[in-house]
Order: structure tokens, then C-alpha cells, then sequence
């Protein structure tokens, strides 16, 4: 999906990693939300409180699902989830843009 409709979009912006990874908060009428963001090249570690699904729209990265011994590839058009209450490691090669889902 390239665009939402009838939504509302929190200005504020939410600032991680010293600038470094950014996002705002897209609320659906349903009260479903949703994070766009970017994150410029660099490491990074997220925690997780709900299922995530990661969608990279744009760039080049690898990341690692907490447990896992083995870096996966990911690119923009594909995506991964994320367990709720977990935490996952992101090596950002390139400028990422990203859309993030919150799974109940």
C-alpha cells in the first residue's frame, strides 16, 4: 500500500539514536497505528512490546531476531516480524525507509 487514507498523522516525530532514526505515528480510524520513519546507515538495537511487522519500502540492511545466530538480508520490498516483548539488531548500509505495523 502506497498511501493510507482518512488518517491522522501525530506531527511530533519520534527521535531515536541521536537523530540517527526518526518516525512518525500514523493513527487509523479504527485506532490502529502504524510508524514511518527513516534510519540512516548505522547500527541499531529495537526492542519490541507488540508483534511487529517491518516493512523496508527503500535501502539496503541486515538484521538479526533476538536468538538467532545468522544475519538475514533485507532489502526494500521485503519485510520481517518481530515477536512482541523481543528485540532485534539492524545493520543499516544504506538510508532505510521503513513502515512499521503493530500486530494484536
Amino acid at each position: 500500500m502506497s498511501e493510507f487514507n482518512n488518517v491522522t498523522v501525530t506531527r511530533a516525530a519520534n527521535v531515536y539514536f541521536d537523530g540517527k532514526v526518526t518516525s512518525r505515528k500514523v493513527t487509523f480510524e479504527d485506532g490502529s497505528f502504524k510508524t514511518l520513519g527513516i534510519m540512516m546507515p548505522g547500527d541499531y538495537t529495537f526492542g519490541t512490546n507488540e508483534h511487529e511487522l517491518m516493512e523496508i519500502t527503500a535501502g539496503e540492511c541486515e538484521i538479526l531476531l533476538a536468538g538467532a545466530q545468522q544475519w538475514l538480508p533485507i532489502k526494500g520490498g521485503e519485510s520481517f516480524e518481530v515477536p512482541a516483548n523481543s528485540s532485534f539488531d539492524v545493520k543499516a548500509k544504506t538510508i532505510i525507509d521503513y513502515c512499521c505495523s503493530y500486530i494484536a
